[in-house]
Formats: C-alpha cells, structure tokens, sequence
C-alpha cells in the first residue's frame, strides 16, 4: 500500500492532490514501477491514464465498466487475485494498492507494508487515510525532506506490520 498523507491524513480534494510535491510522484514511480497496482475508480479517473509499466486494476461498483489500458473488477478481493497471479507470473514480490479512500480503509487490516509519504502540513480535503494504530506496525525507515519553494517538508516513511 503506498500513500501521500497529511498531517490531518487529507489524501485528497476535488479528486486531486492538494500540493505540489514532483519528489513524491518520482517516488511513488519507482516503488510502483513493474508491479501490480489496485486502484479505485475515482483514483483511476484522477490519472487520465494507465500508469506505464504497471499492471492497471481498477475497482468499481459499476459492474459493466470498461477501461482502456486497465482490468476492471467489482470487489476489492477478486483485483487481488489478478494482483496476486500477474506479480507471480512476473516475479514480483509486492502489490500496491495507490488509493482511494474507501479502498484504503478496505484493504488496510490486509496490508503488511505501508509506503507513507507523510506531508508536513494540515490542507483541508475531503478524502482521508484511515487512521492506524502505530502500534501494530513498526516504522523500519523513515527519509525527511525539507520543505523547499512552495512544496510543503515531507517524510518517506515504510511501516512494517507487526507479527
């Protein structure tokens, strides 16, 4: 599972990211690049396009939805299994599931790492990460970023669930 947060967990606004910060999208390039990626239809629509060098998986309840550059599914579980066989067929050890909110909050008692990339700042939103309890993860690294011009300081943090 891979996130950009704020200090009030706002991971969105209007659909979109509510600041400028390209070291957060190189980032999130490479952790993503060659793997399977779960998406929810707003966050689909939010990109305008298949991410390159990914496996596109898209979550909807719109049963009859067709994507061009993506699979489409219905429930959150059967885009696993898709995730889950393609990475096996690729020899990729990790899928990431890149947002929205509601999968987030779905899929969050099944995640075993987190890619949090903590924004130092508290904008209003109307899309939210769910809160976690930080004490049954461990966080094995945690890279800060001063803030520089008008992107807010930033943190790229991976959490590690606890066994």
């Amino acid at each position: 599972m891979i996130a950009a947060l704020a200090q009030n967990r706002v991971i969105g606004l209007d659909n979109r990211m509510p600041w400028p910060l390209p070291a957060d999208l190189k980032h999130f390039k490479a952790m993503t690049l060659g793997k399977p990626i779960i998406m929810g239809r707003k966050t689909w629509d939010s990109l305008g396009r298949p991410l390159p060098g990914r496996l596109n998986l898209v979550v909807s309840r719109q049963a009859d939805l067709q994507l061009d550059g993506a699979e489409t599914f219905t429930d959150l579980d059967a885009a696993l299994v898709r995730a889950e066989q393609w990475a096996r067929e690729q020899g990729v050890d990790e899928l990431m599931l890149i947002g929205g909110a509601q999968l987030y909050a779905q899929a969050l008692g099944q995640a075993q790492r987190l890619y949090l990339t903590r924004i130092d700042a508290s904008p209003e939103g109307d899309a939210f990460f769910p809160a976690f309890d930080e004490a049954e993860w461990q966080c094995v690294e945690s890279q800060p970023h001063p803030a520089e011009g008008e992107a807010p300081g930033y943190r790229f943090e991976t959490w590690q669930k606890q066994s």
